[in-house]
């Protein structure tokens, strides 16, 4: 059978891993997908770097829009990253009905109800496999393995340049700024990490898997986002004497009333506070990790590397196999993008974050004084949220002050925004409270 010929769109680090992967395996792929999968083109900005990166065996065009447009292209092949010109080029493919693969979890975040929508009217598949978690098959899993199943929600670690900074912060005890300098140094961070520090990345790809569990339209800009930059080594340690350990997680959970009808989805990315027995609290590195809870299966977990040219590339060159397997099955049977048939998406309101229920981190710098667990205790009390624990050391800035650490019961994020307020009021509070959330992914 006549083998399938792509079209790259951009000549970086995951396209090199999908030549590799497709040059290196290539009698296994014609094997699984029934036929060959040639790139027919690659186009890059740089024509020189391209070719020093790919060989002289692939064919180069600085014309991105010319390759779209070229009738010997099969299936489109998205990889240049941003949202303005891949979301032009992605719906030119489409207009010209091509399947379409990309890597870019920014671009389906923002505009995948559209470009979704767009490849529906016009019969062809979009696959983005490797647009969350790398070489982890996760969405593969919640559009098919885990099909049989309610979803209650998923955490995940999606960022690998963040969990290498927490890493190393837990493991040699310092700060974040000291720990993100080595990741520079050592390339796991950008030279502008912000992208990735601030939850942005693992907004994206957190967006796009709770659309998949719950049936739903991609909604980032409903997203809560907050970093890790404001991290300190001290709370780090505390919450390992806890028995916890800090992680940026993405989660995304559903939400029921008494009759177990959806009211809501709650969809957040920050640090976090997990138990230390839990699996996913012991992915270290760089390494990515997602906890996808089914009410049949309970708690699977699924890890491996989240980034880097083959990993990534084993996500593109699936998608491509998926795609060729369908390229002439009826659009009507192939698997829905997000998982549940277009007619059947959910309207379900992703949550303010006062309205997600969640338990807390709290460390207060207070005056070591009678009286001052009392008052913060009142407080809390007065709000209706319960201690789960009390931890009391020396702050090492003089012998009148002391670090109080209090973990709490679940409560709503309102409740607790307004407590805080009025903890940070007592004189006997010397410095900003730091709150983190905590979950026990039980």
């Amino acid at each position: 059978m006549k083998a399938i010929r792509i079209g790259l769109l951009g000549a970086g680090t995951v396209a090199g891993g999908v030549v590799k992967v497709l040059e290196r395996n290539r009698a296994e792929i014609q094997r699984r997908a029934g036929r060959g999968i040639d790139v027919a083109a690659v186009a890059a900005r740089d024509l020189a770097k391209a070719r020093r990166s790919l060989g002289d065996a692939v064919a180069l065009t600085d014309d991105f829009d010319a390759l779209v447009r070229r009738a010997d292209i099969d299936i489109v092949v998205e990889l240049i990253g941003g949202t303005s010109r891949a979301r032009e080029l992605v719906l030119a493919a489409i207009a010209a009905g091509k399947p379409v693969v990309t890597a870019n979890k920014a671009l389906l975040a923002i505009h995948g109800t559209e470009i979704f929508a767009a490849a529906r009217e016009r019969g062809v598949a979009v696959g983005f496999e490797a647009a969350v978690a790398g070489g982890i098959p996760i969405i593969k899993t919640l559009r098919e393995g885990l099909a049989a199943n309610h979803i209650g929600w998923i955490a995940g670690i999606i960022n690998g340049t963040t969990n290498f900074i927490l890493s190393e912060m837990r493991s040699k005890g310092l700060d974040f700024a000291a720990v993100l300098a080595e990741a520079q140094r050592l390339g796991y961070a950008e030279a502008d990490p912000s992208f990735d520090i601030e939850g942005i990345d693992a907004a994206h790809k957190a967006t796009i898997m709770s659309a998949i569990a719950f049936g739903t339209p991609v909604q980032f800009e409903r997203a809560h986002v907050e970093g890790i930059a404001g991290l300190q080594a001290a709370d780090i340690r505390y919450a390992e004497q806890l028995g916890y350990r800090i992680k940026l997680l993405g989660i995304t959970k559903r939400r029921e009333d008494a009759q177990g009808a959806t009211v809501g989805i709650e969809l957040r990315v920050h640090p976090t506070l997990i138990p230390a027995k839990r699996l996913i609290a012991n992915v270290e590195g760089a390494m990515n990790a997602v906890v996808v809870h089914g009410d049949a299966v309970g708690s699977t977990l699924h890890y491996g590397k989240g980034a880097g040219a083959e990993p990534t590339g084993s996500a593109v060159v699936a998608d491509l196999m998926d795609v060729t397997r369908l390229i002439t099955a009826d659009p009507d049977h192939r698997v829905p993008a997000l998982a549940f048939q277009p007619h059947a998406l959910a309207a379900t309101p992703v949550l303010a974050i006062d309205e997600t229920i969640t338990a807390f981190y709290l460390r207060l710098r207070v005056a070591d004084e009678a009286g001052v667990l009392a008052d913060i205790t009142r407080i809390l009390a007065e709000h209706s949220i319960s201690i789960d624990a009390v931890l009391q050391r020396e702050s090492g800035e003089g012998e009148r002050q002391t670090d109080l650490v209090i973990l709490t019961h679940d409560t709503l994020e309102g409740r607790m925004r307004a407590a805080l307020a009025k903890m940070q009021a007592l004189g006997s509070v010397l410095a900003p409270i730091v709150r983190i959330r905590k979950e026990e992914l039980a």
